[in-house]
């Protein structure tokens, strides 16, 4: 499974973005899906995740209200839309998919390769 993170950039605060996450390879095999972020010098962090039917989500607490997670199974595309950015939402954003089946060989997870946001004050 590769994964491809698109819409990330520089927006006022107050400004919204909406990330795309796309996949592709064997996609029959990804379950839950989330967004990570991690700023400078600090570690990566949930930002939101979307169970294997989109039913169930969960946000971290500074985003909720303001970010919504969904995603598409027919196009295998994730979206972050954001609303209300604030300067402390600048970080790379990154993809992560969990896999099933799986073996140790294989990976049970995937990573993409990070979308930049910055969001000026």
């Amino acid at each position: 499974v590769r994964l491809v993170e698109s819409g990330g950039g520089l927006v006022q605060a107050g400004g919204s973005l909406r990330l795309s996450c796309v996949a592709s390879g064997s996609t029959f095999s990804i379950k839950g899906m989330g967004w990570y972020r991690q700023a400078p010098g600090m570690e990566r962090e949930l930002v939101a995740a979307i169970t294997s039917g989109g039913g169930s989500t969960n946000y971290a607490d500074d985003v909720k209200g303001r970010f919504t997670i969904s995603r598409d199974n027919v196009k295998n595309t994730m979206y972050l839309q954001m609303n209300s950015l604030k300067p402390e939402d600048t970080a790379v954003y990154y993809c992560y998919v969990t896999l099933a089946p799986c073996t140790p060989y294989s990976g049970c997870s995937r990573w993409g390769q990070g979308t930049q946001v910055t969001v000026s004050s």
